[in-house]
């Protein structure tokens, strides 16, 4: 079996020493070169093929996303990104994931040789993953809320007879698929909840992210708000989020614990609230990503009579979530992602009273 052939771009001399002999420790990758900065990565790309790059989001001469917008454009290739701790890194990194990224690794800003260490299981997880993953050129920057949308949203779903909350779980390339869902959905659409494997840090800049591009108002939980229509809420990095009931109302619950099939936060403890507390007024959607977090708890969302998406596997760029939803019983549909929300749509309506806002 071939190794996993990588190239390091990173102007440190220090990280990319410590990335080299990280990626040259395990027995299936190696990496076959080292650039300081973009122009000497163009090089080595061109010269020696490489199967993955880790980026670097800030360097001389030209930066990380410049570059990145380039390659992706004109030659399109797994990258995972290296980024700093800092919400500014973390805007910058959620900009790589726009342009095709296809996953990022949070460096510590300080001790960082020491830090790498910690993150050496982490960094080769993700190169692994991204050798494998479907890249493609990147879509069409998204347009915010404030100009012409980029799909075209009906104005209303209708007055939904029953209260419905809808789940979405995602791992690697769910950040971009997350967003194509949520922005096809009209402002009267039911409670959204999400999550997505991300660190902490990096929640609260995606949700200010999609809250610019989405007709739905979009904001990391808090433990003990209500749960509304028209709003979605996305697990904060490094804490579990589930939903429970307060009376006639469904609440956020937020909460430190330990992880659950390595991930906190983790799709099982939500899908298994939405089973346990919503029932049959939940709607569940499993989008990309590595692992097979969720996948029981979406069947178990199944039983207890919710209806289940899956993203079929051309258009996901890691198959492994949906694909252990679908081996697990828990999808009554399998679709392409663009096909996602307006199948929601469509059978959110069919179960809605007339709107005065219907055109």
């Amino acid at each position: 079996m071939s190794k996993i052939r990588v190239v390091v771009v990173d102007d440190s001399a220090l990280v990319r020493s410590l990335l080299t002999e990280i990626i040259n420790r395990q027995p299936d990758m190696e990496c076959i070169g080292a650039a300081s900065d973009p122009y000497v990565a163009r090089e080595m790309i061109r010269n020696l093929n490489p199967d993955v790059i880790t980026l670097d989001v800030e360097m001389p001469r030209m930066d990380g996303i410049d570059f990145l917008s380039k390659l992706m454009r004109l030659r399109p290739m797994p990258v995972v990104m290296v980024s700093t701790l800092t919400e500014q890194g973390a805007d910058v990194t959620l900009r790589a994931l726009e342009l095709g990224a296809v996953d990022f690794v949070a460096k510590p800003k300080i001790g960082i040789a020491n830090g790498l260490q910690l993150l050496a299981q982490e960094i080769t997880e993700k190169i692994r993953i991204a050798a494998k993953a479907r890249i493609s050129k990147p879509a069409q920057p998204v347009a915010a809320v404030t100009g012409n949308t980029p799909v075209a949203v009906p104005a209303s779903i209708g007055r939904l007879s029953t209260e419905k909350i809808i789940f979405i779980g995602a791992s690697t390339g769910g950040t971009e698929a997350t967003r194509e869902v949520l922005t096809a959905l009209p402002a009267d659409a039911p409670a959204v909840c999400i999550t997505q494997h991300m660190p902490p840090g990096f929640t609260r800049s995606y949700a200010a992210r999609l809250d610019g591009l989405c007709r739905i108002a979009v904001k990391e939980a808090e433990d003990g708000e209500r749960i509304l229509p028209g709003h979605a809420y996305i697990a904060p990095g490094g804490r579990h989020f589930c939903v429970e009931r307060s009376g006639a109302n469904y609440i956020a619950r937020v909460y430190d614990g330990e992880p659950v099939n390595r991930h906190r936060p983790s799709v099982e403890v939500l899908f298994l609230s939405a089973a346990r507390v919503v029932g049959p007024n939940a709607i569940g959607i499993m989008l990309t990503g590595m692992g097979a977090d969720g996948a029981k708890a979406m069947k178990a969302m199944r039983d207890a009579g919710a209806y289940n998406y899956a993203q079929d596997e051309a258009t996901s760029v890691v198959f492994g979530m949906p694909r252990e939803a679908i081996q697990a019983g828990a999808a009554h549909e399998v679709l392409p992602l663009k096909q996602i929300a307006p199948h929601l749509i469509e059978r959110l309506r069919s179960t809605a009273g007339p709107s005065l806002n219907r055109v």
